[in-house]
């Protein structure tokens, strides 16, 4: 486990393959949401630490023959083999740090080191399947034209606090599949596992200075590694203020940008799904789902749902009974279904909203509230109830904006098209679920949804080899699958001509 001595023995700071302190010698404590504790110092780098990491991702690139970009792809994939094997060989430890990092549970942070390990697998078979190229027909037998991939270079990568692990390894896996450095800074308040995977890396055998890291704030090493003249390509998972900010920073080097900027993601429930007590159970379930796990701190999470107005009385009614009843405590502790939020900053957010949508005239079907103290929830912690808020409408700022917490409203829609109008009224277009009975209606709807992912009668799973990403300002680009392991290429034509001769356009 990555620890606190440990933490204060090497650094947090990796670059041109050594550990340590940042150049200032600052540090911060990380903070257990559940308690409010520290149980972990790391190191709080800053512009000079961002530059010599990439000083350090530039020189790995640029080397030669023996650099990291003209490795043999099959060497390559079968690095990202072997650290999938060491994520499966650490799981528990992996799976803890995160729960106590992030305050998500125990069973929620194992399932994310065993998606993190699945990225890395299968971004090295995708590579690893791949032709080295494209023939183009020129139409001419004496010359020989081919499209090829090659690397973008050296990419910064900058991850959110919800999801550390996962969304860095889905940054990661396929900027070395494709023979990039890079130099990633997670975010300060959840960095631990991001540096354990660095640590997994240089383990497996990555060549020193590929992999970097810089813990440490958005508003220095963040900013400095969008703006930095000798990064290429610059990656960025978080909300969209901040994304709008890196993607201005990059725009003055003219790099290469992908964003993943969240979303206020609608959950369309007609009534024929609750037609059966079975359809009924399940789409309750699956909206609890939706809007719940990890405290609502989920980019794609189901946070508004849009439910057919003849069902909608008992829909909320059975939907408010079981979100009273969810187990809140401790991550790691048995039983618990539901963590604290990160941090006080985000509850006190999440506790604005809440307020302003009462006020705007939304109704409190349950929570809104802090939660009694308990020895499983320390008063000291950022809990905050499951809350489900009836009655809502467009115009209100909780509807429209996207909270990041266990927070649930409810709209209403008499119509297909009502409701297909009420899903897309959102300037965000991450994702998207529809439930019903009727396949028809479900790829007539499924169909209209402008969202990056549309679940049918479900909600939230995805795949590896499914690209990820949104519409509208939900962000640029694709992570995972195919158009992920895009990203982090330049496309080359590479035209041979063989049989040259004089062409004579000049007359000499």
């Amino acid at each position: 486990m990555v620890d606190s001595t440990e933490h204060e023995a090497r650094g947090t700071i990796h670059a041109g393959g050594e550990w340590r302190e940042a150049v200032g010698g600052a540090t911060r404590e990380i903070l257990d949401p559940a308690d409010a504790t520290p149980f972990a110092v790391v190191a709080e780098g800053g512009e000079k630490d961002a530059d010599l990491a990439v000083e350090s991702a530039r020189r790995a690139f640029d080397g030669g023959q023996g650099a990291w970009p003209r490795t043999p792809v099959a060497e390559r994939a079968a690095l990202l083999r072997r650290v999938a094997g060491l994520l499966a060989r650490d799981r528990e430890e992996l799976g803890l740090l995160e729960s106590r990092d992030a305050g998500k549970t125990l069973e929620e942070g194992r399932v994310d080191i065993d998606c993190v390990a699945d990225a890395f697998r299968y971004f090295a078979d995708l590579v690893a399947a791949e032709a080295p190229g494209r023939v183009v027909d020129a139409g001419s037998p004496d010359v020989h034209s081919v499209v090829v991939h090659e690397p973008v270079g050296v990419c910064a990568m900058i991850t959110p606090w919800n999801y550390p692990l996962l969304q860095a390894s889905w940054k990661i896996a396929p900027a070395l599949a494709a023979g990039n450095t890079f130099v990633i800074k997670p975010s300060e308040i959840t960095p631990l596992t991001t540096v354990a995977l660095i640590g997994l890396l240089v383990e497996a055998g990555l060549p020193a200075g590929v992999a970097n890291i810089v813990t440490g704030p958005g508003h220095t090493v963040g900013a400095r590694l969008a703006e930095h003249p000798d990064v290429d390509l610059v990656s960025f998972t978080g909300g969209l203020a901040s994304g709008t900010k890196v993607a201005r920073a990059a725009a003055g080097g003219v790099k290469k940008v992908a964003l993943e900027l969240g979303g206020k993601n609608p959950n369309v429930v007609f009534a024929d799904a609750c037609a059966t007590d079975e359809g009924f159970d399940t789409a309750v379930d699956q909206a609890l789902n939706a809007a719940f796990i990890h405290s609502g701190q989920v980019c794609s999470a189901g946070a508004r749902l849009i439910v057919e107005e003849s069902v909608r009385d008992r829909f909320v009614a059975e939907l408010a009974r079981r979100a009273e009843r969810i187990r809140l405590g401790r991550g790691t502790e048995a039983g618990v279904e539901c963590g604290p939020l990160v941090s006080e900053q985000q509850r006190a957010k999440v506790e604005a909203y809440v307020a302003s949508a009462l006020a705007e005239g939304a109704v409190l079907r349950c929570g809104g509230r802090r939660p009694d103290p308990s020895p499983q929830r320390p008063a000291t912690g950022y809990f905050y109830e499951p809350t489900v808020l009836d009655r809502c409408h467009r115009e209100m700022r909780v509807v429209r904006e996207e909270v990041f917490g266990p927070v649930l409203t409810v709209e209403t829609f008499r119509t297909e098209d009502e409701a297909v109008a009420l899903a897309n009224d959102t300037e965000y277009g991450l994702a998207g679920a529809v439930w019903t009975a009727d396949a028809g209606r479900a790829r007539r709807v499924a169909g209209r949804l402008r969202h990056g992912t549309v679940w049918i009668n479900d909600f939230h799973p995805y795949l590896p080899q499914a690209e990820w990403g949104g519409f509208g300002r939900s962000g640029v680009g694709r992570e995972l699958g195919p158009a992920g392991l895009a990203e982090y290429r330049e496309t080359k034509h590479v035209y041979q001509n063989l049989a040259p001769a004089p062409v004579r356009w000049f007359a000499g």
